[in-house]
């Protein structure tokens, strides 16, 4: 039987049909929170993304993220503290309007309710470029929370991202697991299903709103209503 089971969250247990639609209303009440130059702010918030994902892993992603931000609006900011707090709080209220870009998916919570029973870890294995709040926040549009999951990873206690193999290898590191003891649910090809094979972790492909070449990797693919009724055979 495995030991743990990783699930990957945007996509997979919370549908997103379109990424794009997603991003466009997020950064469209983002900028909404402070009196910046939109098109500046939202520069700065993928170069800082794109520092997250090229981290070394010498600091956390939320350390390689305000370096980037406050280095590229520091004749903007005046208190970092004050700032700080103020997107926190965009993330546990504004940032609930990007739910119209998703859908109920009512058998995630079918699902994490099942394995409690079985006893295995669940850990959230969504891509750590999000503040715990905004994990939180995401996981309520779907009947969930953060206190369903063993360890949830995000821009505070991690410091690689996907698709680095390393960002899995951390998470089985602090979960004290070996990669035949865990098996990875996920919709993207790149990010959750090619670095999970690279270090030996078995992995399933969610077909519901999948991303990049599916036929490009063997490895069991169903929508998320087959995983429900299938996942047992394997995890025992």
């Amino acid at each position: 039987m495995k030991k743990a089971i990783l699930f990957d969250l945007d996509g997979t247990l919370l549908p997103m049909p379109s990424q794009e639609e997603f991003v466009k209303i997020y950064f469209g009440e983002l900028v909404k929170k402070r009196n910046y130059d939109p098109k500046r702010l939202i520069d700065t918030v993928w170069k800082g993304t794109k520092a997250m994902v090229l981290n070394d892993g010498s600091k956390t992603n939320e350390e390689v993220f305000w370096e980037v931000f406050t280095n590229d609006l520091k004749d903007l900011i005046d208190d970092f503290d004050d700032l700080k707090e103020a997107y926190n709080d965009f993330y546990v209220n504004e940032f609930n309007k990007a739910k119209v870009a998703t859908y109920a998916n009512e058998n995630a919570k079918k699902l994490i309710e099942h394995l409690k029973t079985k006893g295995i870890e669940i850990i959230l294995a969504t891509n750590p470029i999000f503040p715990l709040c905004a994990v939180g926040t995401r996981l309520a549009w779907i009947d969930l929370s953060l206190e369903d999951f063993d360890f949830v990873t995000t821009y505070e206690n991690m410091s690689a991202c996907k698709p680095n193999p390393r960002y899995y290898q951390d998470i089985l590191k602090r979960s004290g697991l070996k990669e035949d003891e865990v098996i990875m649910v996920g919709n993207d090809v790149n990010e959750d299903i090619v670095p999970t094979a690279k270090i030996g972790i078995e992995s399933l492909l969610i077909t519901d709103t999948k991303i990049g070449d599916i036929d490009s990797v063997d490895v069991p693919k169903m929508t998320f209503a087959e995983l429900v009724d299938e996942i047992d055979k394997y995890i025992d």
